[in-house]
């Protein structure tokens, strides 16, 4: 078939084909001497749908190459092997974006308290444990920080586990603080925060810093609103399916009537803040049964 039909059947414009048969990829079936047009074969439409398919999801010419001739497992494994990358480069653009619209702001950062880097990397790790990642539910992999006049708590939850620590200060908390923190860029975080004497936290707009002497700064980002929201009642969710015996077991001086005042509060906070990304349905609709009469005893 001529190579503007081929084109229209694979979805790939005449110049691509051009492209791609120069390279080796998809040399046409046949090219007459005289004129040098080219033509394809009908065999070839499978082929070309799935070189083009590759290009979508930016898959670099050699690895399309290596897809292509491959057997079935090796290109799945090949696929998997590039979508991680493709994600992993992903979270990384994130990651960078976020430190460059935190200094583009120019505001200045809420200084919130000081802890000992190796005591707060110990803690990060053992209460990320009970974090998880599930599609499209991001909330379950975030790690909660409050921070009040006296201590800092990490809190984390995936529904099932809740996992708590409170850690003493160098110095008492500047401000109180609360915000939940993205539990993965936290952990990549955690050898360079161990590696530190002393870690100060400051809080942005859309994240914290973790301020290390004689180092680079390290940045975490917030979950949105919407999404914090969603893990104070997940969180909440999880208190009320603990017993005082499992709460015990981690900790002989916590009670779990201990956790109900602060996650009561954190819901009230982020219940009253604007949070757009839910949409035009009160915030109130989302929240668990009886919420809502429990909050007001604290607000």
């Amino acid at each position: 078939m001529p190579i503007g039909v081929f084109a229209q059947r694979s979805g790939l414009t005449s110049s691509a084909l051009r492209f791609y048969a120069d390279s080796g990829l998809l040399p046409p079936a046949e090219v007459d001497p005289v004129s040098g047009y080219r033509y394809y074969s009908a065999d070839q439409v499978a082929r070309a749908t799935v070189l083009r398919q590759l290009r979508e999801i930016a898959m670099p010419l050699s690895g399309v190459e290596a897809v292509l001739d491959a057997g079935a497992d090796e290109a799945s494994r090949l696929l998997d092997e590039h979508v991680s990358k493709v994600v992993g480069d992903a979270a990384a653009a994130q990651r960078k974006a976020a430190v460059i619209k935190s200094a583009l702001g120019n505001e200045p950062g809420l200084p919130i308290t000081a802890l000992k880097g190796p005591v707060l990397a110990d803690a990060v790790e053992q209460v990320l444990t009970a974090t998880a990642h599930e599609p499209g539910m991001p909330v379950l992999a975030g790690l909660r920080i409050e921070a009040s006049h006296e201590a800092v708590t990490l809190t984390a939850t995936d529904r099932y586990r809740l996992s708590t620590r409170t850690l003493v200060p160098t110095q008492p908390p500047r401000q109180t603080w609360a915000g939940t923190v993205n539990g993965d860029e936290l952990r990549a975080a955690v050898a360079e925060i161990g590696r530190s004497a002393l870690v100060r936290l400051e809080a942005v707009p859309h994240g914290i810093w973790l301020r290390v002497a004689d180092r680079e700064d390290l940045h975490c980002r917030l979950l949105d609103p919407a999404q914090a929201l969603a893990w104070d009642a997940r969180a909440l969710d999880a208190a009320d399916a603990a017993t005082e015996q499992r709460v015990q077991e981690h900790h002989a001086g916590l009670h779990i009537a201990d956790f109900y005042p602060s996650l009561h509060l954190n819901l009230a906070d982020n219940y009253h803040r604007p949070h757009t990304a839910i949409g035009s349905q009160p915030p109130a609709a989302r929240l668990p049964d009886g919420v809502a009469n429990v909050m007001a005893s604290y607000t």
